[in-house]
């Protein structure tokens, strides 16, 4: 048998299909490439004067120090979840196609695969937060620097900066995709599922972590330095302001890298296992192929519409230029847009002889685009909803509050009617081939959807950029009020408005796109119980009824979706908690040192230190227990309920963690710019407008209830609803095989001693949470 290029030909490929798979793992380096190129051209740019640079090293080093101990502190459960993953092959005969790939020794074979492919997701998710957010550190003081002399520089460094991180996302995801399927061709879905719970796990360990630390010190410092003691933002004089800035960093640079990362690898890891389930159907492996060159297709189209942002604000026809940095990004997204799209027709009909995948591509890139306006709608200074919250705080914190609340929660419905249209259009297009065929199209448009990582990535660390650039400039610039710094500062506080919105669109995005993936790793996950039931019914197992469905009329399951629903807002309610208790501590440090002589006078430095410290502190306690709980939880409930009931608990945490979420984000990112709105009217103690206002002080008690949801509970949804998945899946053989009461209604002593240390495992994590955070000296 030929084996062809790279021994491709072994799994079926014809020619074309070997030679487009090798070009995608060239694209994946044309991705590297490129962000190496785009390093240079930021580097290349000055780092301002002594005294921003002083700033820059303080928040440099802080972050470091940060994920180095964040790094230490998950290792040891990284190192016991890749034991489990090898031993969760072993419990269960392997697929029936990796017998065929790898014969007698498949099963070894996978368990070596699984394990190999978590740690080199779980490595990806983390190199790709690491340096991510090291570039973004290297950006912010170059960004700063680059506001002396015009908007344009600084924009484009602060943007490149984050399509760095962006095309490392493409680069890497697309590469560790690509090579599991060549290796290990129809049993892929093996290893994906390992490759994508690394991935999933990391992000969410920086998410929680970073999201943490950032807003607990977000919110210590606005609520003493703002409202208590009227000084500006990023002051050098708040002893929280370091604090602030290494967060934007380690939660909003690091975290929503690794993020975004694990949504786009775990797309393509849904999209791999339901196309192999079509080959086994149909025999065409254009199924698994497709998806791939679309990734790839996707990754150019990024470097073309991410490259092209700087000229929007002076370019020659007058109707497509850009006023703004909102409008020059919206506007490279479209050229990405329409690249794609236009390929993918081209390849659906060229090579699948299929319209409709071009057009599922094209709904999946029309869904990402519909979130840039639908966010921008809810969270731009210039929309009703952000104008409505700035007049609500005519009348105080409370209605502010209030309408912030509405908002969120309107945000929330009209993102799952967009959702739910694209998957109208699924159904639509495939209803008439089969249950099967509408699930593998879900998973195309979430494929769709983040064919422009590359742009949403640079869009989101964007925003923390510009936040640390105009930092940085606050804390140097302090006192001089000369034409060029005043400039500066005007063009810093535009840039970092505009960078509130591109977060919280990013953020919609990530979150439909852990919808996507949810939905269709549902459907994996049916397929792969009915497969395993299968397995048994043929070894001579009696009593088994084969799942092909969920049934809510089914007790156990109606209790599965109501404990699953329950999750996302228990996990939300321990990280806001932790926020809250860390942001408590921080208050009352910073007003202690507010107290000491010197500090208001600007002659003594405070003590920055020691905020870091608490910040640090209240993140590590955090990390393991929710991890325990995202992890445990599945398990727990389908080794009691059994796997019907752990269906109905995905599906629970798929609604209720979407609605939740999109809330979340888009309610704190209206408060945010309703702040910023009054902050940039002009100060009038007299006619209530400005900064240090009873409208400001209600505006940042709006802004700080709304940190910890838009940056620390709604982000750190979106992994915790594809951990839970992923663990369901990987756990799903074993669940079918070993059930809590054996064939005769005895016992089953094993079964119930591992689900009763899930369950300690479980108390204990809701226990840790809930303590109050060390104590820093």
């Amino acid at each position: 048998m030929d084996t062809g290029i790279l021994g491709l030909g072994r799994h079926g490929l014809n020619t074309f299909e070997q030679i487009a798979i090798v070009c995608v793992v060239i694209t994946a380096f044309i991705s590297l490439g490129y962000a190496w190129w785009l390093r240079g051209k930021v580097l290349k740019n000055d780092k301002g004067t002594a005294k921003m640079q002083e700033v820059w090293n303080a928040i440099r080093i802080g972050a470091e120090s940060y994920l180095s101990q964040q790094l230490r502190t998950i290792l040891p459960l990284i190192g016991v979840l890749m034991v489990l993953m090898f031993l969760s092959v072993g419990v269960v005969p392997p697929s029936r196609e990796a017998v065929e790939e790898f014969g007698e020794s498949a099963q070894l074979f996978v368990a070596f695969g699984r394990t190999i492919a978590f740690i080199m997701g779980a490595s990806f998710s983390l190199l790709v937060g690491q340096l991510g957010m090291r570039m973004a550190i290297q950006a912010n003081v170059r960004a700063a620097s680059a506001a002396r002399r015009g908007f344009n520089e600084a924009l484009s460094i602060a943007y490149y900066a984050g399509t760095i991180t962006g095309m490392l996302t493409d680069g890497l995801g697309l590469f560790g995709g690509t090579v599991i399927f060549i290796i290990f061709g129809k049993a892929a879905p093996d290893a994906l599922l390992g490759f994508g719970f690394g991935g999933t796990l990391l992000a969410l360990f920086m998410r929680v972590g970073g999201g943490i630390y950032t807003k607990a010190a977000d919110v210590g410092a606005d609520l003493v330095g703002k409202v208590e003691q009227d000084v500006p933002e990023d002051d050098p004089r708040n002893a929280a302001v370091s604090a602030d800035l290494v967060g934007d960093n380690v939660g909003d640079c690091a975290g929503m890298a690794a993020d975004i990362f694990e949504s786009y690898e775990v797309t393509i890891v849904s999209g791999l296992i339901l196309g192999l389930t079509l080959v086994a159907l149909t025999g065409e492996l254009k199924w698994i192929v497709f998806p791939l060159i679309i990734r790839a297709v996707g990754v150019i189209s990024s470097i073309v519409g991410t490259f092209t942002v700087p000229i929007w604000e002076k370019f020659p026809i007058k109707f497509l230029r850009a006023h703004d940095a909102e409008e020059s990004m919206f506007r490279s997204y479209e050229v990405s847009s329409v690249f794609t799209i236009f390929w993918s027709f081209v390849l659906a009909l060229a090579y699948a002889n299929d319209w409709r995948l071009g057009m599922l591509t094209a709904i999946g890139v029309g869904l990402a685009v519909a979130f840039n306006p639908l966010t921008s709608y809810f969270t731009s200074t210039k929309r009703p909803p952000v104008k409505e919250i700035v007049k609500s705080t005519n009348t105080g914190p409370a209605t502010t509050i209030l309408s912030g609340l509405s908002i969120g929660m309107e945000s929330s419905v009209w993102a799952l009617v967009v959702i739910v249209i694209s998957f109208i259009g699924a159904l639509v297009l495939y209803g008439g081939d089969g249950a099967t065929f509408v699930l593998y199209a879900v998973a195309m448009i979430g494929i769709g959807m983040l064919s422009h990582t590359g742009n949403n990535v640079a869009m989101d660390s964007y925003g923390p950029i510009s936040d640390n650039a105009n930092g940085i400039g606050e804390m140097a610039w302090h006192g001089m009020e000369d034409a060029e710094t005043v400039k500066a500062r005007q063009i810093m506080a535009d840039l970092d408005a505009v960078g509130n919105t591109t977060k919280a669109i990013t953020k919609g995005v990530a979150i439909a796109s852990a919808v996507i993936a949810a939905v269709s790793l549902f459907a994996s996950y049916i397929t792969d119980v009915g497969r395993v039931q299968e397995q048994l019914i043929a070894g001579g197992q009696a009593g088994i009824e084969i799942m092909r469905n969920i049934r809510l009329d089914d007790t156990k399951v109606f209790i599965g979706l109501l404990l699953g629903g329950a999750l996302p807002w228990l996990f939300s309610s321990l990280s806001i908690r932790a926020v809250s208790r860390a942001a408590g501590q921080i208050v009352e440090e910073v007003r202690r040192q507010f107290r000491i002589p010197g500090i208001m006078e600007g002659t003594k430095q405070p003590d920055y230190a020691r905020v870091v410290g608490i910040s640090t502190a209240s993140a590590q306690k955090e990390l393991i227990p929710l991890a325990v709980i995202a992890v445990v939880m599945p398990l727990l409930v389908g080794l009691v309920l059994q796997v019907e009931a752990l269906g109905g608990f995905l599906a629970g945490i798929i609604l209720s963690g979407q609605l939740l979420a999109v809330f979340m984000s888009n309610a704190g990112g209206a408060w945010d710019n309703a702040k910023k709105a009054i902050e940039d009217e002009p100060r009038d103690l007299v006619k209530n407008t400005g900064k240090g206002s009873e409208r400001h002080k209600a505006g940042v008690v709006g802004d700080t209830v709304g940190d910890p949801l838009k940056d620390t509970a709604g982000p750190a949804l979106n992994p915790m609803i594809k951990v839970a998945n992923l663990v369901s899946l990987i756990a799903a053989p074993i669940i079918v095989r070993y059930n809590m009461t054996n064939a005769d209604g005895s016992l089953n002593v094993v079964v119930v001693l591992v689900a009763v240390l899930l369950l300690a495992a479980t108390i204990w994590a809701l226990r840790s949470s809930q303590k109050e955070s060390p104590t820093v000296k």
